[in-house]
């Protein structure tokens, strides 16, 4: 299940953000983006990042996460379209197979909020996905 390293991992970054900003005694809010073609499944990555948030600043925070829809554009006609599940990668209008995927393998901290109610973006970079 690799719900629980990108919940660890998640955890690390934000308890290496809390450890600079020196003053954080509680996280209540970890905000995520998850691309519906990252391969994960929040309600797993929820059930994991409850267990490994035990015992740490972020021990009862609640993890929200918003989906990011995948879309994609045809190289030879240039139409856009959401891909869905499963992913549809051949062009809908001219059924080309040339396509760059535009969005929806997003997996990143948007947002924090610590005890004092502020709410911080840390790196706003990816998760590291694993190997």
């Amino acid at each position: 299940m690799h719900e629980m390293s990108i919940a660890l991992a998640v955890i690390g970054q934000v308890e290496e953000a809390a450890e600079r900003t020196g003053d954080v005694t509680t996280v209540r809010t970890v905000r995520l983006q998850v691309g519906e073609l990252a391969g994960v499944v929040p309600d797993a990555l929820s059930f994991c990042f409850e267990l490994a948030c035990a015992g740490t600043v972020l021990e009862g925070a609640e993890l929200v996460t918003d989906t990011v829809p995948g879309r994609a554009r045809c190289g030879p006609c240039a139409h856009e379209w959401a891909v869905g599940m499963p992913p549809l990668l051949s062009c809908p209008r001219c059924d080309g197979s040339s396509t760059e995927l535009l969005s929806g393998r997003e997996l990143q901290i948007v947002s924090v909020r610590w005890e004092d109610g502020r709410t911080h973006a840390p790196t706003r970079q990816p998760i590291p996905e694993e190997r």
